[in-house]
């Protein structure tokens, strides 16, 4: 059948715009270029994950703070939809026969290129140490990163509604392959609905059994293209809608990453019965954040270690190893602040 020049040239442009798209396959593999605390870029590219690498399926404490611009405009922000709110009740764990406990700790043996003297609040008096990555830190060797004392790492995963971290795959497999206990964190962005970030992410992160607790990461960035900063009212109800998710999918209460400026704005007083992980690299946590119950301190954005080229983000968990052992497996509580 012969078609006129107008529906011809509809067609055309139909076909044009759909192979310019970002929402297809190919968004999947844009780069974030989100970092959190005082991790800096390496001075090259840092190449993307290659399809044979895929798996299926954070005053003195502000001025260390330094974050780098998303390279996408996001979408104008768009309502919210009315989600019902999770009872808050202890945190849930997937069904298992029998809890998964982790590796035997490793000591600390990383160096700091920035030491800060703690005093009796060292965080080295504390047990199990870990890290957390993304894509600056290139490829890690694992086994040697173990060695070095990471018992644990948070691994960027994803930010906003459509970035994917293009080392999260092999991190999130080789780290388990290194006997770290794993977990994933979102960077979240001011531009995008929360449910959208959630989707995002539960498309993205797997469901494993034995993982940490999926991570929100909260912070003001102002290198950001976003440069919206809700108030503390819409800010905490679209965290609420973003943890209710994942909490929901994962069967974890997700953590609370947060820093300084970003916790003295918003968070202070809120979530009481959500596991925080706070930046706090020049002070202890409790003269930071004053009375606020802490899992995790990410201590130092300067440390390094065998195994990472560079500098790598040093974090400690609240408690010994008994704790720690209960924590994984299962028997999760908040720790008392300090």
């Amino acid at each position: 059948m012969r078609l006129s020049g107008v529906v011809i040239f509809s067609i055309a442009s139909l076909c044009l715009a759909g192979c310019t798209s970002t929402s297809g396959v190919d968004a999947l593999q844009v780069p974030s270029s989100e970092t959190t605390s005082s991790v800096v870029r390496p001075p090259a590219p840092v190449a993307s994950v290659g399809a044979a690498d895929a798996e299926p399926d954070f005053a003195q404490e502000e001025a260390t703070e330094q974050t780098v611009a998303m390279a996408t405009p996001e979408p104008a922000e768009s309502i919210e939809p009315p989600v019902e709110p999770i009872a808050l009740v202890a945190p849930k764990r997937l069904a298992r026969a029998a809890p998964i406990l982790a590796e035997p700790v490793q000591r600390y043996r990383f160096r700091d290129a920035k030491p800060i003297n703690f005093g009796k609040a060292s965080p080295r008096h504390l047990a199990v140490h870990g890290v957390d990555v993304s894509r600056w830190q290139g490829n890690v060797n694992w086994g040697k990163l173990r060695a070095q004392g990471a018992n644990f790492a948070y691994i960027k995963a994803t930010d906003g509604g459509d970035h994917l971290d293009p080392m999260f795959r092999k991190n999130w497999r080789n780290a388990d392959a290194a006997g770290l206990k794993r977990g994933a964190y979102h960077f979240f962005y001011w531009c995008r609905t929360a449910g959208e970030q959630a989707d995002w992410f539960i498309r993205n992160v797997p469901r494993v059994e034995g993982a940490l607790p999926p991570v929100i990461d909260v912070e003001w960035n102002g290198e950001s293209s976003c440069k919206r900063r809700p108030s503390r009212q819409k800010v905490l109800e679209k965290m609420q809608v973003f943890m209710d998710k994942l909490e929901r999918h994962y069967g974890q209460r997700p953590i609370i990453y947060t820093a300084p400026d970003f916790y003295r704005d918003n968070l202070r007083g809120a979530f009481l019965d959500y596991p925080f992980w706070l930046r706090a690299v020049a002070q202890h946590p409790s003269k930071v954040y004053p009375g606020r119950k802490w899992v995790f301190w990410q201590y130092s954005g300067s440390g390094l270690s065998h195994g990472v080229r560079g500098r790598i983000d040093l974090n400690v968990f609240h408690g010994d190893e008994r704790a720690w052992q209960n924590w994984v497996g299962g028997r999760q509580m908040v720790a008392e602040a300090e």
